[in-house]
């Protein structure tokens, strides 16, 4: 099964939890970019949907594919918001922010009545930061300042692509935190928010009511309740 493959089940799965109707929190990434398409399939046949997207490019494909959706200065009612992550452990917490949205997409994630996380079985693992670092996202103003700082986490990697610097939907830095596996990462997380010039974490601890794996023999749903 090929990775494609893979997040058109997850996303597919992911849909059979949607409400008859209501307000859906829209991830960003590669994984839910196949559940925003599916979830504009179901409003095309008449479900009444309405999004709230955690990027600009979310925005962007919901609005091509004709799902309805609400302002981005909230506040919201989001019955059930599906998005995707770069990691997970075996407690069901999160690194996410690979798609440069992570602090959007924690936003939608709490204003959410519950949470659903679609991936596929590579993104798991027993701690958060075996295969991933923590996305951090940072003030442009003194970063270098607040990178300083970062160093006693792990190492700070400033966010680049096409040989500059990327630049969040808000306008912000952002730097991968390389770590070593985390026993705590809920200490770590409020760690991190504490230092000066930081925005947002990619770590989302306590923040999944329900995790769906695509794997090569068939979709596992994993609960906090299980």
């Amino acid at each position: 099964m090929s990775d494609d493959e893979a997040k058109q089940r997850a996303a597919r799965a992911a849909l059979e939890l949607l409400p008859e109707s209501g307000v859906i929190g829209l991830g960003t990434g590669s994984t839910t970019r196949f559940f925003i398409e599916g979830l504009a399939e179901l409003v095309q046949r008449g479900r009444r949907f309405t999004g709230v997207p955690t990027s600009q490019q979310s925005r962007a494909l919901a609005t091509q594919r004709g799902i309805p959706l609400l302002d981005d200065a909230g506040p919201w009612q989001i019955d059930l918001c599906v998005d995707g992550a770069d990691e997970v452990s075996d407690t069901l917490d999160l690194i996410k922010g690979g798609g440069d949205a992570h602090t959007r997409e924690k936003i939608v994630n709490f204003s959410a009545k519950k949470n659903v996380i679609i991936v596929d079985a590579s993104k798991l693992s027993k701690l958060l930061g075996e295969k991933r670092a923590i996305p951090v996202e940072v003030l442009v103003f003194g970063h270098l300042t607040t990178q300083q700082a970062l160093q006693r986490f792990g190492q700070p990697t400033l966010r680049v692509r096409a040989g500059a610097p990327v630049l969040t939907d808000s306008g912000n830095y952002i730097y991968d935190v390389a770590v070593s596996p985390l026993p705590d990462p809920g200490a770590v997380d409020r760690a991190l928010r504490q230092v000066p010039g930081v925005v947002e974490t990619g770590l989302f601890c306590g923040r999944a009511d329900w995790v769906i794996v695509a794997e090569a023999q068939g979709i596992r749903q994993l609960s906090r309740e299980s």
